[in-house]
């Protein structure tokens, strides 16, 4: 029988873990229901559905302001798929001089603080009018989106066996043909990871979205940083539950379609 003393250690490792990953949700679920919450209680004294009245009343900006995150989100993996297919395989198949140093340029738009960035984007955006336009927006967001996009991308099509390119091209398929029908549906599960990621990454974006959409570009983030700020903290928790529910969409589409042994296809 094994002494308490084997087991503890790792009990306590679990069980701060789950704390640490459970606890923020949880305060959030509280706050979502909580009608009357104030210090030194440490649960609310009023759960209700007040508030979730308040959001998904029909004059209500919840549901517009989702419906613009989802479509730049969308734009967004258009705009990095675009981008990052061509230059994931150049980067996996062709010579190129200096590789490393292109795929760590791609990294430089999370070296730099961002808040001096943004507001220097705003103002060269503002002088050409993309300031406050859905475009600049994408745009600034796929910046982000790049990082996963390329590298992921350059992993899917490094990890192909180039024999199976080469085998159909010696029965007669040109080069098009074979990364269409062979190179593009081998690399089709990273691409779609990728494509995940970066959906999620411009779905959660605030500080670009702030400097270059506001105030005419008003995306969920911004909604619930506004609720938040102005004390409102029901509001901010139910809208955070509403971002939620595409991240676990696609979070439970990863796991339904790209299984590990799929997934591991990528790291090549």
């Amino acid at each position: 029988m094994r002494s308490p003393l084997t087991w503890l250690p790792r009990g306590l490792a679990l069980g701060l873990l789950a704390f640490l990953v459970f606890g923020p949700l949880a305060n959030l679920v509280l706050w979502a229901f909580a009608e009357k919450w104030y210090f030194p209680h440490k649960l609310p004294l009023v759960y209700g559905f007040r508030f979730w009245s308040q959001v998904f009343k029909p004059s209500s900006d919840v549901f517009a302001t989702l419906a613009t995150s989802v479509s730049i989100a969308l734009f967004c993996v258009v705009v990095c798929l675009a981008l990052a297919v061509p230059a994931g395989f150049a980067l996996a198949r062709g010579r190129l001089p200096w590789r490393g140093a292109i795929l760590l340029a791609f990294l430089l738009p999370q070296a730099f603080p961002s808040l001096a960035v943004y507001f220097n984007v705003a103002r060269i955006f503002y002088t050409v009018g993309l300031n406050g336009t859905i475009p600049g927006v994408v745009l600034v967001h796929a910046t982000h989106g790049l990082v996963f996009a390329v590298w992921i991308a350059a992993a899917a099509f490094a990890a192909i066996d180039p024999d199976l390119e080469l085998a159909a091209r010696n029965i007669g398929a040109s080069r098009l043909r074979t990364f269409l029908t062979v190179t593009l549906p081998l690399a089709a599960p990273g691409i779609m990871a990728s494509a995940i990621f970066v959906f999620l990454e411009s779905l959660d974006e605030f500080t670009g979205t702030y400097f270059v959409g506001v105030p005419d570009v008003i995306t969920l983030p911004l909604l619930m940083f506004n609720a938040s700020i102005g004390g409102n903290y029901q509001i901010a928790a139910i809208t955070a539950l509403i971002l939620l529910i595409p991240s676990v969409g696609f979070m439970l589409f990863i796991e339904r379609f790209l299984k590990a042994d799929v997934l591991a296809k990528v790291g090549g």
